[in-house]
């Protein structure tokens, strides 16, 4: 059984081919710049090709017609025809309330998820955007909906509901919802293979950090609570996103700068965080750089970060009554040993003990704790297009 997965971004389209019997990723590509000029088209192929090509892509359904090429293509295909795929399972950010788990998507569907648009305007017009372009190019296939929000459906409403007047929840849905579900669930079933121990007798706090980061409580296999919140712009500080602020700030600089609610939404989104306070880059590894040559600036942003990954470690296991394990994954949480470090020394009270010689190590599943941690501190890389193949397929099955 072969499933494509589609995570469609407002001009890009990244996508997998997965053969389900082994768990083998058969091909992998990016569509980028749809809709505008010098359009290219990338994938390369389990057996090792590759190609790079332009393409005119003005629209999302050209886009998927430049996938089927190279797919079924001489140069770099890896199927004969587009029927070897069983059903397509594409990657929507937000499903608000109505979406506990992935669904088979019908028109019913579509009309929900048109709904929901508003809670997630960046995120969710081109996940939409790429099912219509898919249902056009291949009609005859299914189509599998995977939310980044289901797996954190199952937060208690004291931890979710915000303390604003009530008729707000009830006309504009306005809760936390929390983002990375598919990513958060997927490490914590391996770290609970990893450590031989069925997840639901653990308590861990998994970290997605990257340019986007959260982190989430999962006790017993169920989220008990997650740093994103309405928007993925809650939290932690991120690569440009603030993070949580204290809210009247953001009336504040509206007032004295003379902004619109546009403006502060770029500021909040684009500008802040670790660029924002840095003034040198969003990319952990240029901060990292800068602070190596006496940078104060980057210093103190990358000083934010790992502050704040450790109060919700801290945080989390005290609303858990307890903590067995803490995951690191996503591209930060996977191959930055300074953060690791750095976001959990000061949790050596609760038993988080760090060893600098495996932490220093790189690639695969691995236990960075030392011997006698009482916590153990696992890396385990994330594979969200795998997840989103396993979802679909158990739909179908």
């Amino acid at each position: 059984m072969d499933i494509l997965v589609i995570n469609a971004g407002s001009s890009s389209l990244k996508y997998q081919l997965i053969d389900m019997k082994k768990d083998v990723v058969l091909a992998k590509g990016l569509c980028d710049r749809i809709g505008l000029a010098g359009a290219i088209v990338k994938q390369s192929t389990h057996d090792g090709r590759e190609t790079v090509r332009t393409a005119s892509m003005m629209r999302h359904s050209d886009a998927i017609a430049e996938l089927v090429k190279e797919l079924t293509g001489e140069a770099c295909g890896v199927i004969a025809s587009m029927d070897e795929i069983s059903a397509v399972g594409h990657r929507v950010v937000h499903g608000g309330e109505k979406f506990f788990k992935s669904v088979i998507i019908d028109e019913e569907v579509m009309k929900i998820l048109e709904e929901c648009a508003e809670l997630a305007p960046i995120h969710n017009p081109p996940n939409i955007t790429g099912i219509r372009a898919c249902q056009e190019i291949m009609p005859g296939t299914k189509q599998v909906a995977v939310f980044d929000t289901a797996f954190h459906q199952t937060m208690p409403n004291y931890v979710c509901m915000y303390a604003l007047p009530y008729e707000y929840y009830l006309k504009y849905k306005m809760r936390k919802y929390g983002f990375h579900g598919t990513s958060h669930k997927y490490v914590a079933e391996r770290a609970a293979m990893f450590l031989g121990k069925p997840l639901e007798t653990l308590k861990m706090v998994t970290c997605h950090l990257g340019n986007g980061s959260s982190l989430a409580a999962i006790n017993g296999g169920k989220v008990l609570d997650t740093s994103m919140g309405f928007t993925p712009l809650d939290g932690l500080a991120m690569g440009t996103r603030c993070g949580t602020i204290d809210p009247a700030v953001v009336t504040f600089l509206m007032r004295k700068e003379g902004i619109d609610t546009e403006q502060m939404d770029a500021i909040m989104n684009k500008q802040s965080g670790m660029l924002g306070i840095s003034g040198v880059s969003s990319d952990f590894r240029d901060l990292e750089v800068a602070l190596n040559a006496g940078n104060e600036r980057a210093k103190l942003a990358l000083s934010i970060f790992n502050y704040q990954v450790c109060k919700f470690i801290g945080a989390y296991a005290a609303a858990m009554n307890g903590l067995d394990a803490v995951i690191f994954t996503a591209g930060i949480g996977e191959n930055n040993p300074f953060v690791r470090y750095e976001s959990t020394k000061g949790l050596d009270f609760m038993g988080v003990a760090v060893d600098p010689v495996k932490n220093a190590l790189r690639g695969g599943e691995r236990d960075i704790s030392t011997d006698g941690a009482r916590v153990r501190t696992l890396v385990i890389p994330t594979n969200e297009e795998l997840a989103i193949a396993r979802e679909t397929r158990k739909l179908l099955d």
